[in-house]
């Protein structure tokens, strides 16, 4: 609760100063937005957030990936469990451990 008032604050804060900064000052931070936009240097460090952000994505991909194939080779190793097959049934063959 104490985060949630902290942010409608904050909010209400920002709201109140934008609204007194008034559009001369709003063109101004758009301006000062598109000039850090253009500079090399920002655009080499979005580039290397991306670059890192993009190998932490694969990473996290990759670990996923691999706990859910240990998942399903563990499954096949548990005693007493059966893999069933629905279309069994239809095929003519019995499922394992099942009577007529």
């Amino acid at each position: 609760m104490r985060y949630k008032f902290t942010f409608i604050a904050g909010f209400a804060v920002g709201f109140v100063a934008g609204a007194r900064a008034g559009r001369e000052r709003y063109d101004q931070l758009v301006k000062l937005a598109a000039t850090a936009a253009d500079n090399p240097a920002a655009q080499q460090a979005a580039a290397a957030v991306q670059a890192k952000a993009t190998d932490a994505a694969r990473m996290a991909r990759e670990k996923v990936s691999g706990q859910l194939q240990g998942l399903s080779s563990a499954k096949s190793k548990v005693p007493g469990l059966r893999h069933k097959d629905p279309d069994a049934a239809a095929n003519g063959h019995r499922l394992a451990g099942t009577a007529d």
